[in-house]
């Protein structure tokens, strides 16, 4: 097992993100933004940089948080952005020794019935991007976020059946704040739990998120983890006893939601709270694995 983060939530620059990543004593960086873009879609200088400046030390990048297929490309629309993510994507993941990435299944078409959502489209393209990453020996592993996948556990169960080769990166927080199309309208939020007790056979790793719904303000309050209800103990719990070995991945969305006085910038902030996140995860960990 071991321990990384989207360290672009602690600093905007790649030397900000190592440096906290090392001051967590952890080795690796899920990498998404870089200066603000995605790893996949800055110039070619800039990512020789973010190589050269990588060789300089013992952080690796383990996985490519890509926006491939997220929720902002509709299904309604053409193929070509996400195909051209994942043709530059591979070269740079290959470049760097990185063996996952992160995918999606297309945002939800709001205005259409669960049932309706294109799924054969959906499939198609992503039996499309999973043979090019396939082929190139890259694991693609879907969120459960903004998108068919992550309307409920049913609908990831059909994705990887109709998906060979496709595999689950768990977020235990998405649930909180995402509706369950497996139910009656008016939608209820989904359960973290029940979401991950029906995919876990297919889980290849794991992002921990937390927080709480608040129905009154329609909007999530992000918290540290096993402070809110993405039943980030009892889903870490499980893994565990089941022998889980691989990525446990920090995405704490809180920003520079940090009340430290010491830090006198939001950019300070970020970098505290990101550091705060991580120790209080490993503590957490720490505690399940000494209970079991």
């Amino acid at each position: 097992m071991y321990f990384t983060g989207f360290a672009d939530e602690a600093a905007a620059e790649i030397e900000g993100q190592i440096k906290a990543t090392k001051a967590l004593g952890w080795k690796c960086i899920e990498s998404r933004n870089i200066s603000k873009k995605n790893i996949h879609d800055i110039p070619d200088e800039e990512f020789e940089k973010v190589v050269a400046v990588l060789n300089e030390t013992d952080v690796t990048i383990n996985c490519f948080g890509s926006a491939i297929a997220n929720w902002g490309k509709k299904i309604t629309e053409p193929f070509d952005s996400s195909l051209d993510e994942a043709r530059r994507a591979i070269p740079r993941m290959k470049r760097l020794g990185t063996k996952m990435i992160r995918i999606m299944s297309f945002a939800v078409i709001a205005d259409r019935s669960p049932e309706d959502q294109m799924k054969e489209e959906r499939f198609k393209r992503l039996r499309e991007l999973v043979a090019m990453f396939s082929s190139e020996g890259i694991l693609p592993v879907h969120e459960n976020c903004m998108n068919y996948g992550g309307m409920g556990w049913k609908y990831t169960l059909e994705l990887l059946e109709n998906v060979p080769g496709l595999s689950l990166a768990f977020d235990t927080g998405n649930p909180v704040f995402t509706d369950d199309r497996m139910q009656s309208e008016p939608y209820q939020k989904q359960s973290a739990w029940e979401f991950y007790d029906h995919v876990k056979e297919h889980v290849s790793y794991i992002h921990i998120k937390d927080g709480i719904w608040s129905t009154e303000e329609k909007k999530m309050q992000y918290t540290f983890p096993g402070e809110g209800n993405g039943d980030v103990r009892r889903i870490l719990t499980d893994l565990f006893r089941r022998g889980y070995d691989g990525g446990i991945s920090i995405e704490p969305h809180m920003g520079a939601v940090f009340h430290d006085p010491a830090a006198k910038t939001d950019e300070d902030r970020k970098y505290q709270m990101y550091i705060e996140y991580g120790t209080r995860l490993e503590i957490i960990c720490k505690e399940i694995r000494n209970e079991i």
